[in-house]
């Protein structure tokens, strides 16, 4: 007998927000899985407004506690697996933080899965600003990562269209950038000599995706950690931080702003149309969508403020990390992650690090969601690309959230372009232990 959270959409516990109730699910495919109970949770009233591509909004604020302890059923996670998060928002980097666990031996990586919840629940969320969609959104995310965690793939089947048959699907989006997935005995393609199968190789030739052999891959590994761009800030993720069978640690991954919106003015074309419109013309079209960088720098001061006031329920839960100060010195900064997570840096994750932070004129080098590249020479790059009265736009919009994480403001053209100043200043951030 498993026990599992009774529905996932409107009627689910957590998904609309009603609380969760742990109770057994007979017949399920695969019945001996560990997989955790839900947990009853209190939804918050405040709301988060906004949205963009690829980033929808979710509710705001922190979801309450709550527990399973007056249920006879309940246990907790005994096997103490690490369940890394990393937190993060679109073209911030996050492809490479997750990569650098991905290459752990020990790790079992999982992209983005709340792609599905997205696509599946609310295709058009960006443009909602209905509050019972994003409590919907939510929640179903909260509740899919709580069984991720506990290595129950099956209950992704729900969210991937079409649905898998006989538990194979093709359909899992970026599966490719998963080692394990790639591997025995998810994958015969490649043996464990092929220790850098690229992403397209992997999904060229590896078999439809098996979910049950990827849940035993799951299991057999000794963490988990899950890349994230779809939950705006740390306060909405309390529910799962403070659940006592997770054992999560989150790495809140920030960018300087005025990078973020040079990278996805670059990648996400059409929909920031009207920003290269401004960039070439020099003039601001009336109808541009602000909340596309105003959204960011909410999200970032509102989470970065809940991190760095270090909340009880985040003690040894957190680490807040800029990706510049990893681009500059990405051996270093992987160390002090691996250090904060409590495992041990392989020889995997140092041999990655050296092949993928230098230069390259290899066609990965230039993929959007690539991550070999000159690590150092990209992570001040838009100051070439933006015009400087966006610049000093973000920086009036932006101007908190700036301060806080230690990114400088330029005041004229000059030194904008000036690439041997940096505008990141040297600033530590301790994890909260």
């Amino acid at each position: 007998m498993k026990w599992f959270s009774h529905a996932m959409f409107l009627e689910g516990s957590d998904s609309a927000g009603l609380g969760l109730h742990c109770h057994p699910v007979h017949g399920h495919p695969d019945t001996h899985l560990q997989a955790f109970p839900a947990v009853p949770v209190a939804q918050p009233p405040e709301l988060w407004s906004g949205g963009q591509e690829t980033e929808p909004p979710f509710e705001r604020g922190a979801a309450g506690g709550g527990s399973c302890d007056d249920y006879p059923y309940f246990t907790i996670n005994a096997t103490r697996k690490t369940h890394i998060l990393v937190l993060a928002t679109t073209r911030s980097g996050s492809s490479f933080v997750g990569q650098l666990l991905n290459q752990h031996q020990d790790v079992f990586y999982l992209f983005e899965p709340l792609y599905h919840v997205q696509t599946t629940l609310i295709p058009r969320l960006s443009h909602s600003r209905n509050a019972a969609d994003r409590r919907v959104m939510l929640g179903a995310s909260r509740d899919l990562l709580r069984s991720l965690y506990g290595c129950d793939l099956y209950f992704l089947e729900s969210y991937i269209k079409p649905t898998p048959t006989n538990h194979t699907t093709d359909k899992l989006f970026r599966r490719g950038a998963s080692r394990a997935l790639c591997q025995q005995p998810v994958c015969d393609a490649f043996g464990p000599a092929d220790m850098n199968v690229e992403e397209g190789d992997c999904v060229k030739k590896c078999a439809a995706l098996n979910m049950t052999l990827a849940t035993e891959a799951c299991r057999e590994k000794r963490h988990v950690a899950i890349k994230i761009v779809r939950v705006p800030e740390i306060g909405d993720l309390r529910a799962l931080v403070e659940d006592p069978r997770l054992n999560i640690k989150v790495i809140q991954l920030v960018r300087d702003p005025r990078g973020i919106l040079s990278s996805r003015i670059e990648t996400f074309r059409d929909t920031y149309r009207l920003w290269r419109i401004w960039r070439a013309t020099g003039r601001r079209p009336y109808n541009l969508d602000l909340s596309q960088l105003t959204v960011v720098c909410e999200d970032f001061l509102s989470s970065v403020s809940t991190g760095l006031n270090h909340p009880y329920w985040l003690k040894g839960k957190y680490m807040l990390v800029r990706y510049e100060d990893l681009a500059r010195n990405p051996l270093l900064k992987t160390k002090e992650i691996y250090d904060y997570l409590g495992l041990p840096m392989d020889k995997n994750v140092e041999d990655w690090i050296h092949a993928n932070t230098r230069g390259s004129n290899e066609p990965s080098a230039k993929h959007k969601f690539g991550t070999v590249r000159d690590s150092a020479a990209n992570a001040e790059s838009w100051r070439l690309k933006l015009s400087y009265d966006m610049v000093e736009y973000t920086q009036t919009v932006c101007q908190k959230v700036l301060h806080q994480l230690g990114y400088k403001a330029v005041k004229s053209v000059e030194e904008l372009k000036n690439m041997s100043l940096s505008l990141v200043q040297d600033k530590t951030f301790v994890p909260f232990l």
